[in-house]
């Protein structure tokens, strides 16, 4: 593998990150882990609240800011003093992307828009994450991740029918909208070997969940059906749902293609099952998707979990187990595709994390390092890249900008 290969695939490209929380910095540790130089600027006095998240703080610290601070350099910058603006703009002038997801406006009102950047930075690529886009009427509203998952159409879905709408165990509205930012960033730059300009890239958090949402819109455009909370199934699908196993294990099949379930009517020593006309085919199953998921849950209550996996992999059927973290350390696909990493953390020691995906064959992401320490390359980088001298970082340091 050659060097830049090794650093990866976006190796040479340099991105400042200006924003907090999952949403923008999800987006520069997705560009981070293939290979982006990325600055982060955090505030002097706290840094990013990432730091101090989490349900636990292992020796006083968060342990989820090794991992979305993970591959990026810290620069401590006061934004809101006229000096922290124009070093950010110092800044922002040597890089290809920055990205920021405060509530529209907070950039115009530091002086930072994008057309007077773009004056003199032609090239530069502007990834904007917000709650609801940088128009709009709705544009200036606070717009945390569960409003985007609510208003995109997701919280609605989510649940069982007879309980008020529920969340997923992550922030995937934040998640969501980073990937659509960072895949914006990639197409901008693509765009701009061609025309040698850059645009800005506006990530809205409702949009990033409706984008996901198959044809929920369409369906009711065309039908006036609404889709609703279904629990463990979705209705229609059949069967595919979470079945109890003996000693009070779980387990996930989906057999709802024609050739797959009579595969799995015959792990169940039941082949007639898929010439009755109640389950011969999709539509039939999906009509009495409540009694086969009784027959199906009355037959693997009397298995183990390791041994029906065993049985339905024999038969080709789809199924798994419902993985905790623990699972995940000791699974052998996990081991085989270094899907989970380890690194060294100065506080922690070695931490085990997740890998930079998706994986790709000649200049694959990596991580290089976990989340570093407050303002732990601001000198550095000051000197380096902002051109600045000993003494004019003395002065900064001094007057409070860094």
């Amino acid at each position: 593998m050659t060097e830049t290969a090794a650093e990866g695939p976006l190796s040479g490209l340099r991105v400042i990150e200006m924003g907090t929380l999952i949403a923008g910095p999800f987006c520069g540790q997705i560009l981070g882990d293939f290979g982006a130089e990325v600055i982060k600027l955090e505030d002097p006095g706290s840094g990013d609240p990432m730091r101090q998240w989490g349900r636990s703080l292992p020796k006083g610290l968060s342990p989820w800011w090794p991992v979305i601070g993970r591959n990026k350099k810290s620069v401590t910058v006061d934004l809101r003093k006229p000096e922290g603006q124009a070093l950010a703009r110092r800044l922002i002038g040597t890089a290809d992307v920055v990205i920021e997801n405060f509530r529209p406006g907070t950039f115009e009102k530091w002086g930072l828009t994008y057309e007077s950047l773009a004056e003199a930075y032609p090239r530069l690529v502007m990834a904007r994450v917000s709650g609801f886009g940088q128009t709009g009427p709705y544009a200036r509203r606070a717009g945390y991740g569960l409003i985007g998952e609510a208003m995109g159409g997701l919280r609605h879905v989510t649940g069982e029918p007879d309980r008020p709408p529920a969340r997923a165990g992550i922030s995937i509205g934040d998640s969501l909208a980073a990937m659509h930012a960072a895949m914006g960033v990639m197409m901008a730059l693509h765009a701009r070997e061609r025309t040698g300009r850059g645009q800005v890239v506006d990530a809205a958090l409702y949009e990033s969940v409706l984008a996901v949402m198959e044809n929920l819109v369409t369906e009711y455009d065309l039908t006036g059906y609404v889709r609703e909370r279904s629990g463990s199934i979705l209705p229609g699908i059949a069967p595919s749902n979470v079945y109890p196993c003996a000693g009070g294990e779980m387990i996930l099949i989906g057999g709802n293609g024609d050739t797959v379930f009579a595969r799995l009517a015959e792990a169940m020593g039941r082949p007639e099952l898929a010439k009755d006309e109640r389950y011969a085919t999709h539509a039939a199953r999906g009509v009495n998707q409540a009694e086969l998921d009784g027959i199906i849950a009355e037959w693997t209550a009397g298995w183990r979990l390791d041994d029906l996996l065993a049985r339905l992999e024999e038969k080709g059927v789809p199924c798994g187990r419902i993985f905790r973290a623990p699972d995940m350390l000791a699974d052998p696909q996990f081991q085989a595709r270094e899907a989970i990493v380890e690194t060294d953390h100065p506080v922690f020691g070695r931490i085990k994390m997740q890998n930079a995906f998706p994986k790709l064959s000649e200049t694959p992401g990596r991580v290089r390092w976990p989340g570093p320490a407050l303002g732990q390359h601001t000198d550095e980088v000051l000197r380096e890249v902002a051109g600045l001298k000993e003494t004019e970082i003395a002065d900064l340091r001094a007057e409070g900008v860094i």
